[in-house]
């Protein structure tokens, strides 16, 4: 996450307008962190960097209260904490004149901790190198560490699979084991690995959001793994044996005769990976595919079908008006 010395312009880093809505900035993030994934260009510094940079950007601008203080104050947004402000200088004094965006102190006291609020309403002073004169260091140590949030993006095997991660937060490394059978939004809580306290030498926790990257082929609907087959008119006029591809290798499938253009056919332990161990159901939406070029055979016996079918699919259709 940028710091007041080390200032970015997320806007910029997405690709997108400070006016952008959170679906914009979301799928601008989805499509750059698959083209600069470091599993799709191993060994490229460059995009390791500029993956790790969407990351963050994304971490902010898809939190509104982060969004909205980023949007206020500029590179000193991290800095403002729960509090409301950017920081002084090192070594100044502030009055709580400088919070007037607060209806009393004990709103001002409320935002800061996230929660606590001070015994009485009067001025007090904040110094960027001490505390609020008045409390003590009891009132202090109960200040709660601030939880961290951030995104993680894994591409389909990985999230199928497990994988184990190693992550850089600020000058330590982690290793991070995602199980197998993550889903786009699950979370991962990493404890003691958030944001220090302001007020004690506790941490919060890092909470790692999911970002499935698209797959080629699968995607999910829901909570459904489901991709799509093409077929031939013969095989959906007559049935057939289709190999269709899974997670974990391609099998063959029945088709029965006379499907429909978007019908599915379910294969039962061949979806995703769940969470309790076993696997969830693949859908098989069958896409009915006509041939762009005939061969002489073809042609004829097309022709031959036309002109001897009874068959009209638009019979219904004949009395319908306004």
């Amino acid at each position: 996450m940028a710091t007041a010395t080390d200032f970015k312009d997320y806007y910029t880093i997405l690709g997108v307008s400070k006016t952008a809505t959170p679906e914009e900035i979301k799928r601008a993030y989805r499509k750059l962190a698959r083209k600069y994934h470091p599993d799709l260009n191993p060994g490229d510094k460059s995009a390791e960097a500029k993956f790790k940079d969407l990351n963050e950007a994304n971490e902010v601008l898809s939190d509104p209260e982060n969004r909205q203080k980023y949007d206020r104050f500029g590179q000193h947004w991290n800095q403002v904490g729960q509090g409301g402000s950017p920081p002084p200088a090192r070594g100044s004094t502030v009055s709580t004149e400088d919070f007037d965006q607060y209806g009393d102190f004990d709103s001002f006291i409320n935002d800061l901790l996230g929660g606590m609020r001070g015994q009485s309403r009067r001025q007090t002073q904040r110094t960027a190198t001490g505390g609020f004169d008045g409390f003590g260091d009891g009132f202090r140590s109960q200040a709660p560490a601030p939880d961290t949030e951030a995104a993680i993006a894994l591409t389909f095997s990985e999230a199928f699979h497990g994988v184990q991660k190693r992550l850089q937060l600020d000058e330590e490394t982690i290793n991070v084991r995602i199980p197998a059978g993550a889903k786009p939004g699950s979370r991962i809580r990493l404890k003691g690995k958030g944001r220090p306290s302001p007020f004690s030498p506790q941490r919060g926790d890092l909470y790692l959001t999911i970002e499935v990257l698209p797959h080629t082929f699968f995607r999910f609907e829901g909570d459904d793994l489901v991709c799509d087959i093409p077929i031939r008119p013969d095989e959906a006029v007559l049935g057939a044996q289709i190999s269709v591809p899974t997670p974990d290798g391609s099998v063959t499938v029945k088709v029965p005769k006379g499907v429909r253009s978007g019908q599915s056919l379910r294969l039962r332990g061949k979806g995703w990976t769940l969470p309790k161990g076993g696997r969830g159901d693949l859908f098989a939406k069958l896409q009915i595919v006509t041939p762009k070029d005939l061969s002489a055979i073809e042609q004829e016996y097309y022709e031959k079908i036309q002109a001897n079918t009874s068959f009209n699919p638009r019979a219904d259709l004949e009395e319908i008006k306004l």
